[in-house]
Formats: structure tokens, sequence, C-alpha cells
């Protein structure tokens, strides 16, 4: 496809595609984050790259400066990239994408993602999104997913989307795979609504965590752990010295423990929060 330039051609084994995008769908960066720690767990090796003049707009979302090796200035351009893995041990491999949810020109950008997906043999598509939820971070992060079917649902247990209105491009590239007959889920962490402004590895880990069992991996997640353990010291520390946080936290608590003993519907519970995400960017109360 024009715009769509591939680096290699690897013979992949029963391969699934991973995905996240910077954006919308990337409370605290957990999606991404993501990503990229599969990326280095599994030393992906490059596959393909979208041409961002096509998708981007270059003002919402500026290319960087940065000196090389040889001390040169160059430009790094905001994109999406494919890389494959060889996973060691199983009898299937995979194929990761990551990037920047595209400006413009959704429905070429997920032909593009299908491309890959047919070429490489892509068995099945997962999307990773998180978003700004009130739920505690003192509480097991919840981890919300769909399928395109009612047979994909409940194949992996999972809830058939009821979710009706704006979307991110994980639901434009689902619903690509849906007219293709490719299998799809998202999976969605969520992320304390009093953390916006920064990381929150937790979700991620919780991410990864339903991932592996999604496609039948045991993904190393000592690093990540680690990683959650010491920031959620942090934000905790922080919320102690704040006695107004520390009271909101609290009462999150308790709403948190009354929704997991009165089992709230995880279909419900996406349509809640995703509507309350999207009030809280319009700015409504």
């Amino acid at each position: 496809m024009d715009g769509l330039e591939y680096h290699s051609a690897p013979a992949l084994r029963r391969p699934f595609l991973v995905c996240a995008f910077e954006g919308w769908s990337d409370a605290g960066d957990a999606a991404t984050s993501a990503v990229s720690y599969l990326k280095e767990q599994w030393k992906t090796e490059p596959l393909a790259s979208v041409d961002p003049e096509l998708f981007y707009d270059f003002q919402a979302h500026r290319p960087l400066v940065r000196m090389n090796e040889a001390g040169i200035r160059e430009m790094v351009w905001p994109s999406t990239d494919f890389g494959f893995a060889t996973l060691p041990g199983v009898e299937r491999d995979a194929v990761v994408v990551s990037g920047i949810e595209p400006s413009m020109r959704w429905p070429t950008f997920t032909k593009m993602i299908l491309d890959v997906a047919h070429t490489t043999g892509v068995e099945l598509v997962v999307g990773l999104g998180a978003l700004l939820a009130g739920r505690p971070h003192t509480r097991p992060v919840r981890i919300l997913g769909t399928g395109t079917t009612p047979d994909l649902c409940a194949r992996y247990d999972l809830q058939p989307p009821r979710y009706e209105g704006p979307t991110g491009v994980l639901g434009a590239i689902a619903d690509g795979c849906r007219l293709t007959d490719l299998d799809a889920l998202t999976l969605w962490g969520f992320v304390p609504h009093y953390l916006q402004g920064g990381p929150f590895p937790a979700s991620s880990l919780a991410l990864l965590r339903r991932l592996g069992g999604i496609v039948g991996l045991n993904i190393n997640l000592d690093d990540l752990e680690d990683r959650a353990r010491a920031h959620e010291e942090r934000i905790s520390e922080a919320v102690s010295s704040d006695p107004q946080i520390s009271a909101t936290v609290e009462e999150l608590e308790r709403q948190a423990d009354a929704e997991d003993l009165t089992d709230v519907p995880s279909g419900d519970e996406l349509v809640a929060e995703v509507e309350r995400f999207l009030r809280d960017q319009r700015g409504d109360r």
C-alpha cells in the first residue's frame, strides 16, 4: 500500500498482533508503556512503518530534534511502527504495533494495520487501551475487555460490547477487523483519575497479565512488577501528605469495595467509565 513500507518479510508461526497508541485511549501512558515493555522483553525487529505525513498534524504532534551518535542533529517524526518477535518456548509469534493515534485518515490507517495483519498471517488482534476512572490505586486494577462478536466474547470470557458513542482509533481497527473476519479484542485498564498527569505502571502490568492469559503466554513481568510496586509506594507517600487527596482516595476505596461486593457487570461499568471520561474531556458536569 502507498504510505506503508515493509522492512522485512518474516515467516511467522500463528502470530497475534498487539497494538497501542498514544492519545485518547492511553491514560497514564499505561497502554503504550505495556507495548514498550513487550518490545524490550521480546527484542522485536523492524517489520514495517507508515508515512507520518499521511496521518499526523505536525502542529498537534510536533517532530523532535535530537543529536545522533555522530553529534549531528536529526529529525524524529511522529509515526507508527510495526515490529515482530519470535517467541521462545511457544509455537506462536507476535507482531507489535506502537505509535500515536493518527490525526486524520483513520480508514486508510486501519487498512494499513489490516494489511500488515493479513500479510503476516495474524490470527488475533488485541488492542490495549486505558481510561481514567474512579478507582483508587490501592485496589487491584480492573481490566475490562470486549470482542467484535458475541461468539468471540464468549470464547475469551469477555462482555459483548454495549457502549455507543465517540471512539478512538482502537475502535476503528476493531471494526475493520470485524469487516474482514479477523478476530479482534480490546482490553481496557483503569487509571485513577487523580493520577492523570503521570504514568501508572500497575495498569500496564494488569493489561499484560490479561494479554498473556488470552494468547497463552507466560510473559516475564518481573521488571514491570518492581516498577509498579515502587510507583505505588511513591503514590501512597504523596497521598498521605495531602489531606484532600487522602480523603478522595478513602471515598474511592469505599466505592470500590462496594462495587466488588456487588459484582457490577463489567459491560455496564465500562459504559459508565467511558461516559464519565468523555464528560470530563468536554468539561461537562
